[in-house]
């Protein structure tokens, strides 16, 4: 392992079994016609099955489960267009503690809903929300979080997080054996950068690759400079990938560890949207089909290897998702 990284396979571990027992352990899933269509042998990490829906759960449990006592009577405040708020939100319930979750006006009604739901009721607790093309959700996050003496979790650039979200990737290793490649979606770079520690421990000799929204490529930019790129607010359906920037720690990692960083169109995430719901009968949200786009829209060709691909979520309003399909 590369020296001097935020975290390291040790962290992915502990992160683990911190959370056995707590997450889900998600299905590792396999498709003739992919495999057929690929030349390849892939395997679908399943994490829209995951506890609130999406891979955050992992990262934000871990995270949490490290406060101290004073920090947990206190509580944390995050920011989030929603998988990351749903995650604070549920763990912070289950760990008893409250938590202020702030979020973009214009986030998925159905996550915005879903984290209304894990905060009723907890005492402390409520959603902040904000403008994202107009206001500085890091202000508002640091802001609060002084005001009332909480902890702020950010959705990816933390070492907790990171070593948390890994623990998807360590568990299809785990479960399907050595990988050729992994692919996994990048917003921040929490889940890759904690990906491709956990698949370099397990599974030397594995290449990992990052998959951007078009409009969103600001980690494919900053790998190709060498330096952290900021872009404008990503117009794009993937909303869990409308970063600006990635994170220092995140970017260390993935300027370490990762091969590359490819990118795919909207209208590619729907035709993979129709994909999964019709022939693997699963609902996976934009973001969650960055990865398997990549592939599946011949971005990559991967024939001949073992192939894993993360599917971070599954939260998608059902009405707009509709619509998509119905295009």
């Amino acid at each position: 392992m590369t020296p001097n990284l935020a975290i390291g396979f040790a962290d992915v571990a502990a992160a683990a079994g911190r959370l056995r027992g707590v997450v889900h352990r998600t299905p590792a899933r396999t498709s003739r016609t992919v495999d057929e269509r690929t030349g390849a042998q892939v395997y679908f990490k399943c994490e829209n099955f995951q506890r609130m829906g999406a891979f955050k759960f992992r990262g934000a449990y871990n995270a949490l489960a490290r406060f101290s006592p004073p920090q947990r009577e206190a509580g944390v405040i995050a920011f989030s267009s929603g998988n990351h708020a749903q995650a604070i939100a549920l763990s912070a319930r289950l760990l008893g503690m409250p938590a202020v979750i702030v979020m973009p006006q214009d986030a998925p009604p159905s996550k915005l809903a879903a984290t209304r739901g894990y905060l009723q009721g907890r005492s402390g607790s409520e959603i902040v929300l904000y403008d994202r093309y107009t206001q500085d959700r890091e202000a508002i996050g640091r802001r609060i979080a002084a005001e009332r003496g909480m902890t702020l979790i950010p959705p990816f650039d933390h070492a907790d997080v990171m070593a948390g979200q890994g623990t998807a990737a360590l568990e299809l290793i785990e479960d399907v054996g050595p990988l050729d490649a992994l692919l996994v979606c990048v917003g921040g770079g929490g889940l890759i950068s904690g990906s491709a520690v956990a698949a370099h421990g397990r599974s030397p000799g594995v290449r990992v690759w990052g998959v951007e929204p078009e409009a969103g490529n600001d980690v494919q930019q900053s790998l190709a400079r060498g330096e952290i790129v900021h872009i404008d607010t990503p117009r794009t359906i993937a909303d869990g990938a409308q970063t600006q920037a990635c994170g220092a720690l995140t970017f260390a990692v993935m300027q370490a560890l990762v091969s590359g960083v490819l990118t795919v169109s909207d209208a590619q995430l729907i035709e993979t949207m129709r994909f999964f719901g019709e022939r693997m009968k699963m609902v996976v949200e934009p973001t969650g089909c960055l990865a398997a786009a990549a592939l599946l829209e011949g971005a990559i060709d991967l024939r001949g290897q073992r192939v894993g691909v993360l599917l971070s979520g599954g939260n998608v309003d059902l009405a707009q998702y509709a619509r998509w399909l119905q295009g």
